[in-house]
C-alpha cells in the first residue's frame, strides 16, 4: 500500500479548511489531491486531532498484524488436522 505524502498535522489542516467553508475544489487544488481522496480522508479522519490520527493508525496496524497471526494459526491448525485425518 502506498504511504501517504501528508503528515497527520497536514491532514488535519486540510480537513479543517473544509470546515471553515473553503470550497473542496480549492482545497484539493492547493493540496494536490483528488476530490475522492479528500472525501475518503474526511470520512476516515473527520473530527480527529493529529494525536488521535496517529493512535488510529497504530491500532489499524496492530489489527492487521493480529489478523495475519490468526490466519497463520488457522492454516497451521488445518494442516495438522489434515495430517491427523491421513493417519487414521
Amino acid at each position: 500500500m502506498k504511504a501517504s505524502q501528508f503528515s497527520d498535522t497536514q491532514k488535519a489542516f486540510i480537513l479543517k479548511q473544509g470546515d471553515e467553508g473553503v470550497p473542496v475544489a480549492e482545497i484539493c487544488r492547493k493540496a494536490g489531491i483528488s476530490q475522492a481522496t479528500h472525501f475518503n480522508c474526511k470520512k476516515k479522519y473527520a473530527g480527529l486531532l493529529p494525536p488521535e490520527m496517529k493512535k488510529l493508525k497504530q491500532l489499524e496496524d496492530e489489527n492487521a498484524r493480529l489478523k495475519k497471526i490468526v490466519a497463520d494459526l488457522t492454516l497451521d491448525r488445518e494442516m495438522l488436522q489434515d495430517v491427523i485425518r491421513r493417519k487414521l
